[in-house]
């Protein structure tokens, strides 16, 4: 939709809804704003980034990072003590785990795609056979489950990703106290 389509509507809809209750009016502006202006992507493109980023992880393909994450985009981990940034950082993690856990693998269970957003339940699964974080290798297998939010730019490129436990379920699984 053009700009000037996006103004004549946004004006239209401000002029109809003066007449009703305040908290209704400030409600449907800002649903008339995010549907029109927003967070309105294609649902299936981004189902489809989230299968690409799920081989991404699981090969450690640095080019098919680059393609998947804006190079800009911060993560923040336990891992480091400052952000990392874009696909190569974003893989440093990866690698960072693979040092702990040489067979750690990642499995999309389901997925929800809404706006720019997409929540992700992941199963995580590899064998503790290096030190992780200065505990000892125990040799245990794990698989944890958890839950990450990838928000997405115009490009579709990930600029975020929110962990939902993350490291706490890793350890959990196989059972060492931190």
């Amino acid at each position: 939709m053009s700009i000037n389509i996006k103004n004549i509507l946004l004006n239209n809809i401000a002029y109809n809804i003066k007449k009703q209750d305040n908290l209704i009016k400030t409600k449907l502006f800002s649903n008339c704003i995010f549907s029109l202006i927003g967070d309105n992507m294609d649902l299936e493109i981004l189902k489809k980034q989230i299968k690409k980023f799920e081989t991404m992880i699981n090969t450690a393909d640095v080019n098919m990072a680059n393609e998947l994450v804006d190079s800009k985009a911060p993560f923040y981990t336990p891992a480091f003590p400052e952000p990392v940034y874009g696909g190569k950082g974003y893989l440093s993690l990866v690698f960072w785990l693979r040092k702990s856990f040489s067979n750690v693998q990642w499995k999309l269970e389901e997925m929800v795609a809404e706006g720019n957003k997409v929540a992700v339940h992941w199963t995580c699964s590899g064998t503790h056979d290096r030190n992780f974080m200065g505990m000892p290798a125990t040799g245990k297998s794990f698989s944890a489950s958890f839950m990450n939010f990838y928000t997405f730019n115009n490009q579709y490129k990930i600029m975020s990703d929110t962990a939902a436990e993350g490291m706490i379920a890793i350890l959990r699984a196989l059972q060492i106290k931190p």
